[in-house]
């Protein structure tokens, strides 16, 4: 999916997010960050989802126009060849089928991409938007009380300097007082704490690098 930070909103994508098509791109997009910041997504710290298949009754955001168009192809190229991709044949009732959607495909129904800020927040698995950004709740947390900001007690930094005995946890460099660095696994920008288990230790040359990307 094409993900673009600037990005215009078409209106079905904010009213699939529980927004006014007539409210400014700009103020929905601020606010979106706002809450997806907010929460911590259980997939990326705990590894599992509370929600599980129910995460299947929050919006699915649309195929951009690109892979909307190369979907369409694909179509064509099955009722062209009587052949899926997997190289199995197409029955009658598939080939009904993929006709009637190639018939109605208009690629300008689809939108050219969608904002980086609001693709992130698709499920990973089942790629709806992931249910905690809209509810926040308690149950959706880790047990402890997370440390949303910046801030890293010193007790913490001393802990993943020993845990990580010294050593750029990116490149293996190892590190002197002086070149110390903390990089935050998750992001703070992307709901990501500032307890000693999101916390990793690196040189500075690899934790510019990293900026605000999600590796894991």
């Amino acid at each position: 999916m094409a993900k673009n930070k600037t990005a215009r909103l078409p209106p079905e994508i904010k009213r699939e997010l529980g927004y006014g098509p007539w409210q400014p791109d700009s103020k929905v997009l601020k606010h979106w960050k706002s809450i997806a910041t907010r929460v911590c997504k259980p997939c990326w710290e705990l590894r599992y989802c509370p929600y599980g298949p129910l995460v299947e009754q929050f919006p699915l955001l649309p195929p951009t126009r690109d892979s909307a168009i190369q979907h369409n192809e694909y179509l064509k190229r099955c009722l062209r060849t009587g052949q899926l991709g997997d190289g199995s044949g197409l029955t009658p009732s598939k080939r009904k089928m993929f006709r009637g959607w190639v018939k109605k495909f208009d690629p300008d129904s689809y939108p050219a991409s969608i904002p980086t800020t609001v693709a992130e927040m698709e499920c990973t698995v089942f790629g709806h938007i992931c249910p905690v950004v809209y509810s926040a709740e308690g149950f959706t947390e880790t047990s402890e009380e997370r440390r949303t900001g910046r801030y890293m007690p010193f007790r913490t930094k001393v802990r993943v300097v020993r845990r990580d005995n010294y050593t750029c946890q990116h490149c293996g460099k190892h590190l002197q007082d002086n070149e110390v660095e903390f990089d935050h696994i998750i992001p703070i920008a992307k709901g990501g704490s500032s307890d000693e288990h999101n916390i990793r230790l690196t040189c500075h040359d690899c934790n510019a690098d990293k900026s605000d990307k999600l590796e894991i």
